[in-house]
């Protein structure tokens, strides 16, 4: 089929802002207006800031059950070791234990500002790492048709003026947590991220303008999108430009967590935040206190640790989750490493939380208590807990929390995350 030039500058901008800033075009086209537009500071906000760890960690090393000594009799070389020396598992409630490269964020456990659900995941008994995170972010385990996340879904039902950038995604791509009908960020933190791009030049900003003068639904989408994304990048460069001596940021996790809190506090509009760190497939070489999964967690904990440093007081107004696909098998394998399991370890953290205590049911590690005679077992569903985040912390009612998720079981052992 032909196109003339104009027609084809059109589509190939149309999929270049769908892919900068994949925005839901539906939840623009019906009547835009300045309660909508509008970037007015909505303070005391409570905001999400949920990190995904693709790959699937291994809880058990996360939050150790080092009183257990079946966890020893299954992992002979990749355990955890308990004893009080600077190499063993640090002690959070006499049973369970945190990995000793987690030692950053030990403080926020005995301020009570972290907590763990344990035993938790999606009831849904997949293996697949694509099915598994497709089901967790679209907040429907076992239906893979499912046309949006879940955090799309409670941006729209959010209370309030909604502005450009109050959901915010981390990232070179939009995620499926994010995908659906309302406006959403995207925007990149690493050390190129206030990097100018081809739609920062002059000439190409001009010509895209002009052809986003109209008033139709992918006009707008475009013209917030920019909005949104000079106004991210503005506050970007400006914390860039505050550093000592012009010295470089550090790379990875922590520089990520500096930038995103500073973004946070310089934009009190953004109340939703996604973000994903992968890395945690450990089927070889997994490692104990020591080693690939002992670096990983090492660098998440200084980066949550530097990310609540810099909320500040807007901390006590936000919740983070931590959460992966799925946990691991219980027993190591013959490589030194774990194969993906069931049941794994969600946290919770913000400063109004009651952290300090491992919540929902621990069915333990004997055999005949293991998910397929090999896993820990799913005793708390992941919906229950950001449910109990979005009705305690959000402060959403029963018929929004129905919209973020049509089905949500109850979890066997009460939450009280706030």
């Amino acid at each position: 089929m032909d196109m003339n030039r104009r027609q084809f500058l059109k589509y190939v901008a149309s999929m270049f802002v769908i892919s900068l800033w994949p925005l839901g075009l539906t939840g623009w086209a019906g009547g835009l207006d300045g309660d909508i537009l509008s970037t007015q500071p909505q303070l005391k906000r409570k905001k999400l800031i949920v990190l995904f760890q693709r790959g699937a960690v291994d809880g058990l090393s996360v939050v150790v059950p080092y009183g257990d000594g079946r966890y020893y009799d299954a992992r002979p070389t990749i355990a955890i070791p308990s004893g009080g020396n600077p190499d063993s598992v640090l002690d959070l409630n006499g049973y369970f234990g945190l990995h000793p490269a987690l030692e950053s964020i030990l403080p926020l456990w005995k301020n009570k500002t972290l907590g763990f659900v344990h035993a938790c995941g999606s009831p849904d008994p997949t293996r697949s790492h694509f099915d598994a995170q497709n089901f967790m972010e679209c907040g429907t385990p076992g239906n893979p048709s499912t046309p949006d996340g879940w955090m799309n879904r409670l941006l729209a039902v959010l209370p309030g003026a909604h502005s450009p950038t109050q959901a915010v995604s981390l990232g070179p791509i939009m995620p499926r947590i994010f995908q659906g009908k309302m406006n959403v960020a995207n925007v990149a933190l690493g050390k190129n991220a206030a990097h100018a791009m081809p739609i920062d030049r002059p000439m190409v900003e001009s010509a895209f303008d002009e052809l986003y003068k109209g008033d139709d639904p992918l006009a707008q989408a475009y013209l917030q999108g920019q909005k949104a994304r000079k106004q991210l990048l503005s506050d970007l460069q400006q914390h860039m430009a505050m550093a000592d001596n012009g010295a470089p940021s550090p790379d990875g996790f922590v520089d990520s967590a500096h930038r995103l809190a500073q973004l946070m506090r310089e934009d009190p509009n953004i109340q939703l935040v996604f973000l994903d760190l992968g890395g945690w497939d450990t089927h070889v070489n997994q490692g104990s206190v020591k080693g690939q999964l002992a670096n990983h967690l090492k660098s998440l904990g200084d980066g949550l640790g530097a990310l609540v440093q810099g909320l500040g007081d807007i901390y006590p107004d936000t919740v983070i989750l931590v959460m992966s696909e799925f946990g691991r098998t219980v027993h190591e394998n013959g490589d030194g490493g774990t194969d993906h399991g069931h049941g794994n370890a969600m946290w919770v953290m913000g400063g109004s939380t009651q952290g300090g205590q491992i919540q929902g049911h621990w069915p333990g590690l004997d055999t005949s208590a293991l998910y397929e005679s090999r896993d820990l077992d799913v005793t708390t569903d992941f919906r229950a807990v950001i449910g109990a985040v979005l009705q305690q912390h959000m402060q959403l009612n029963d018929d929004q929390l129905s919209v973020v998720f049509p089905t949500i079981p109850q979890a066997q052992a009460p939450l009280k995350i706030i």
